[in-house]
């Protein structure tokens, strides 16, 4: 299936591993010209070399930015003042109690995984009304509708974008601009992939009994029961980004392994 993107220019942030890095393959795939991001320039670099060998596409760049400083936010958008595709895939998670989670880490977690996405979507969001075409994806998380107990700080900021989304959504009536957000479940990225293994190694488990432990206990309504791959939830992203999903606009839609346990 041909995406019609072959054109356009796509921003994902926090794209040099996981899930961001498997959405910019598959954007690359389709021939799109990617810009990948991480927090420094030797990850971003190899990033760029990887894709351009994994998919024969040279039109990949690439620059490093730490979203948690608004200072490089801004100096990214200076550097890349227009895109069509603007994927807000950066954030982090850590699992703490609610009563040891700090002020600063509240602040922190909403700074990255929410400012982030404000800032750049602020920053394109009228350039794509005037050309009359745009995307606009967040990468939320399942835990933006089933909180995750160990992990509310997160889940707030998850069920954040989804707002954030739906509100810019309705700035785009009439116009072939689009603004979703994805549900990913649990995902095999490399974050998730170190957690499962520190645990493994802590409880003296092999990674695959942890896997399946983890999901017959903190995740039993999965009907995937395993980890996705993050191709698996790039593939949605990538139809989402395309010229034939302008349908779909305003929508939460999940590739969460059946995790949420709702028919809507």
């Amino acid at each position: 299936m041909d995406l019609k993107i072959k054109n356009k220019t796509a921003l994902v942030t926090g794209s040099t591993a996981g899930i961001g890095y498997a959405i910019a393959k598959a954007l690359a795939t389709e021939g799109a010209t990617v810009i990948v991001n991480g927090r420094t320039d030797e990850r971003v670099n190899k990033a760029i070399a990887e894709l351009k060998k994994d998919t024969g596409n040279p039109n990949i760049k690439g620059i490093a930015a730490d979203f948690s400083d608004k200072k490089q936010i801004d100096k990214l958008i200076e550097q890349i003042p227009d895109v069509d595709i603007l994927v807000n895939n950066v954030g982090i998670f850590e699992p703490k109690a609610f009563l040891e989670i700090p002020d600063e880490d509240w602040f922190k977690f909403y700074e990255v995984n929410v400012m982030s996405g404000v800032r750049l979507s602020r920053a394109y969001f009228d350039k794509m009304i005037e050309k009359n075409w745009g995307r606009i994806i967040f990468i939320s998380s399942e835990s933006a509708i089933q909180i995750p107990e160990e992990m509310i700080h997160y889940g707030m900021t998850k069920t954040a974008q989804i707002a954030v989304a739906r509100g810019l959504a309705e700035l785009t009536k009439g116009t072939n601009v689009t603004v979703n957000t994805i549900l990913p479940g649990p995902t095999l990225s490399e974050g998730a992939g170190t957690f499962v293994k520190d645990m493994a190694a802590q409880s003296g488990k092999s990674v695959e009994e942890m896997e399946k432990e983890f999901f017959e206990t903190a995740r039993p309504t999965s009907l995937l029961q395993r980890f996705a791959d993050p191709g698996e939830i790039a593939s949605l992203v990538a139809y989402i980004a395309s010229d034939l999903s302008i349908a779909t606009n305003g929508a939460a839609l999940r590739a969460d392994g059946g995790v949420v346990k709702s028919a809507f």
